[in-house]
């Protein structure tokens, strides 16, 4: 199957053909094959209004220009459309190669961005202490909320990966959380910090040993949505006295920042994350600043007897 999803028309069939072949023959986990169609579904709208009456393989490379500068005007950032333009790559050439295009207009394109990465949100350590320290525990739906602050902080989690877990994800022999629906399908196993693993024995005790979602709604006992995160963390960061808008995935940044700032391998906080590789980490290489040349300042190049 292509990963379609049913609540969006299809594509044209040469379109779909390609999403079925990234699916069965390519075997590309579900997720991308849905960055796929969401980017050939939002290009093609596009290309509708600036070059009607063709389709995407039968375009030039100023047409496909044309949409790289729209984009621009309304804000999306070289990263953003080298992936795009990545997806049209390897649909043009899936093209080319059924005899449908003379050529792909895109190979070897690139975008070459010269703006800033923008750091990440993220919290200071006081900040982080003080937003757990402001969650109450009196009540039941308290020492939930007070759980979803812990795992987004103290796992790095994606608030769809908090809003996935079950019970039976948590291993409380080896300490750790099994995240079985991260980005891109894969899997990965999360330690435990000993203060979250603490609490989440505590939680999972008044659960009364209840399969099911970890975190659950109060009335119907389903599992929280996005949304009802949003909201948790948004009344936490208020508690606290946080200046600005906290939302889930400033959590997950502190989180990496500040392992990174602790000097914990960029390879590590990278399978913690459940990033594709260690470059992926790299946008939280900021909290670094100058600690690359404060250590090789360290160096004693002259030897110890040297004036």
């Amino acid at each position: 199957m292509s990963g379609r999803n049913d609540r969006y028309p299809s594509l044209d069939p040469l379109l779909e053909g390609y999403l079925e072949y990234l699916s069965d023959v390519a075997r590309k986990a579900r997720g991308t094959v849905r960055d796929v169609r969401c980017t050939l579904r939002r290009v093609s709208q596009v290309m509708e209004r600036l070059a009607p009456e063709r389709p995407l393989w039968k375009l030039g490379l100023s047409d496909y220009l044309r949409w790289i500068e729209e984009e621009r005007v309304f804000g999306r950032g070289g990263a953003s459309l080298n992936k795009n333009l990545s997806h049209l790559r390897g649909f043009l050439d899936y093209a080319w190669r059924s005899g449908r295009a003379d050529r792909n207009v895109l190979d070897h394109f690139q975008i070459e961005d010269d703006g800033k990465r923008k750091e990440p949100e993220s919290l200071s350590i006081e900040e982080a202490v003080q937003l757990v320290k402001s969650c109450p525990t009196s009540a039941a739906i308290e020492r939930r909320d007070r759980m979803v602050i812990l795992l987004l902080y103290g796992c790095g989690l994606r608030t769809k990966e908090l809003c996935d877990l079950r019970v039976q994800d948590v291993d409380t022999t080896r300490r750790e959380v099994m995240v079985r629906a991260g980005k891109g399908d894969r899997q990965r196993m999360v330690p435990l910090p000993e203060m979250v693993y603490t609490e989440l024995l505590a939680y999972l005790l008044e659960r009364g040993g209840k399969r099911g979602p970890l975190l659950r709604t109060e009335t119907f006992g389903k599992s929280l949505r996005a949304r009802h995160v949003c909201e948790v963390v948004s009344l936490a960061a208020e508690r606290a006295g946080i200046q600005r808008e906290i939302t889930p995935k400033a959590l997950r940044h502190s989180y990496a920042t500040h392992l990174m700032d602790r000097g914990v391998d960029l390879a590590v906080i990278s399978r913690l994350m459940g990033h594709r590789s260690p470059a992926e980490t790299g946008v939280y290489l900021h909290v670094l600043k100058d600690r690359p040349q404060r250590a090789v300042n360290r160096l004693d190049l002259r030897g110890g007897d040297a004036p």
